[in-house]
């Protein structure tokens, strides 16, 4: 179905996308929507239902999230691993207190609906995916400004509105990022799922002369979830994906609830590991003008070798998500390997060439192994004089 959003003037849609990337300006965009006076069609989002009275216990007991005290109207999100903690699928989760709504990658939403059919069992659980029926709309809630009133305005006033639990650690989570300053503070994002009827309603009001809110595209929404260090299951997760490498501890994983699939890894990382990846955030060099593609090679400085012969340094991973950011310039998000150290500028890959990248830490190389156990003598040795 093709978005109401790509009607608006100056709306540039990309081949295969149902929403636009953006509207001509995708800077200004970026600056309005972080102010709180733009909506974005998610168009890359799809919508499940779980209904019937197990939904809560049942969700709970597969899924990394603590979920059977969850209150209606509270907002969190779950992780589904495999049995060696990858990380498999993502969800962000509200309850109205009948229904469960959960709002995932639209790639994703058919791939988790018939996980879930599977795992049902004989609970009293109905699984939709009614992602043809409803479409996501986000913005970042200011205060003061009204995108949440222009949503409400056009007729969703009922909508379930996710509140991204990303914004600080949550119960039973743990944060690996050193910072103190942690730009997560400032991501007070929300996600409206509404009808379609509703969503044509929203891009009519966005466009009126006297409207409060403008639209903007789907690039400007990815320009600052990158600033905010924020994970996207569509983006940063590969088949190799653990929680502890995007620092997802802090807002998906709950440490202290019972087993669940995946658990035994999550627990042993924490305590007594390393994740082998780290995620980072990569201020790349924009005198190119050119940004690299999502895959892109991060790589080790180029260097001589004995001969004196300059060569391509190793590679150390990969960019996951990249935007130019309004104020920033060009940012990525990008996972390398744990040991690169912290302050060695990386290269990236770009159609002209490798330019150069600063880390800023997400994930420290030292995060895991946080468990403060007492080394016990060895059985049958003798104690030393």
């Amino acid at each position: 179905m093709t978005s109401p959003f790509a009607a608006l003037p100056g709306a540039i849609v990309p081949e295969g996308d149902v929403a636009p990337a953006h509207f001509g300006n995708p800077l200004g965009e970026q600056r309005r929507l972080a102010e709180g006076t733009a909506l974005v069609h998610l168009g890359g989002r799809g919508v499940l239902t779980l209904t019937g009275p197990d939904r809560l216990s049942w969700l709970d007991s597969i899924t990394s999230q603590e979920l059977k005290s969850l209150l209606p109207g509270v907002s969190t999100e779950t992780l589904v691993l495999d049995p060696q903690g990858h990380i498999e699928h993502q969800a962000g989760i509200i309850d109205d207190g009948e229904t469960m709504w959960l709002i995932v990658d639209q790639d994703d939403a058919a791939p988790l609906h018939a996980w879930l059919s599977r795992m049902r069992f004989m609970l009293r659980v109905e699984i939709t995916d009614v992602s043809s029926e409803w479409a996501v709309v986000g913005w970042m809630d200011r205060p003061g400004t009204t995108a949440r009133a222009v949503v409400e305005a056009a007729g969703a006033a009922e909508a379930q509105i996710w509140s991204d639990p990303w914004i600080t650690v949550r119960p039973g989570g743990y944060q690996y990022s050193p910072q103190q300053d942690h730009p997560a503070a400032g991501w007070s994002w929300r996600e409206a799922i509404v009808s379609h009827d509703a969503l044509a309603a929203i891009a009519d009001a966005v466009q009126g002369p006297e409207s409060d809110a403008s639209a903007a595209g789907t690039l400007a929404a990815e320009a600052l979830r990158i600033e905010a260090w924020r994970p996207r299951w569509s983006r940063e997760v590969d088949e190799k994906s653990l929680p502890h490498e995007s620092d997802w501890l802090r807002s998906a994983v709950h440490l202290n609830k019972g087993c669940y699939r995946g658990q035994e890894t999550v627990a042993k990382v924490h305590n007594l590991g390393r994740p082998p990846r780290r995620l980072v955030m990569l201020h790349l060099d924009g005198s190119e003008s050119t940004l690299p593609p999502v895959g892109a090679e991060v790589t080790r400085p180029a260097a001589p070798d004995a001969s004196g012969a300059v060569v391509d340094g190793a590679v150390v991973g990969h960019v996951t998500s990249v935007a130019l950011h309004y104020e920033l310039g060009p940012v990525a998000l990008a996972v390398i390997k744990r040991n690169v150290p912290i302050d060695e500028t990386l290269e990236v890959a770009t159609e002209a060439g490798r330019v150069p990248g600063t880390q800023e830490v997400i994930v420290p190389p030292d995060a895991g192994a946080t468990a403060n156990i007492p080394r016990l003598p060895r059985i049958g040795g003798r104690a030393r004089a």
